[in-house]
């Protein structure tokens, strides 16, 4: 699987939609495009949270993820703040991945908004 496929799928949606919409909106024609191009995608994915072995009551709720492997972080946001990256990282750890991207749809230039993050413990055989 390679993760150049998925940012593809980022850009047409991009190129389609443009900048300024709500994420959701991203969300969904992400899923769209990714599906169509074969990946298999889960949206809104809960992720158990645990405090000193207790699973906690709440949640944290990823946006996509890819192929159970790479995990999507989809921002609409004027100011990028490197705490997105820090969410996303929690998400790849607690859910054992490699690799995530954190996408700001809110760019003129896409390539200005994706902000890849790995994982460096994540088990090889995910």
């Amino acid at each position: 699987m390679a993760p150049y496929k998925i940012l593809k799928c980022l850009y047409e949606v991009h190129n389609q939609l443009g900048p300024g919409l709500l994420e959701s909106i991203y969300e969904e024609a992400a899923t769209k495009e990714l599906t169509s191009q074969g990946f298999h995608v889960e949206r809104q994915v809960p992720v158990p949270v645990f405090y000193k072995g207790e699973q906690l009551t709440n949640n944290l709720r990823l946006d996509l993820i890819v192929d159970d492997k790479v995990i999507l972080e989809l921002k609409c946001v004027a100011e990028y703040r490197k705490l997105f990256e820090k969410q996303l990282y929690t998400y790849l750890v607690l859910k054992n991945c490699e690799i995530g991207y954190v996408v700001n749809f809110n760019e003129e230039d896409l390539r200005n908004g994706i902000h890849a993050v790995r994982n460096p413990y994540a088990s090889s055989n995910n």
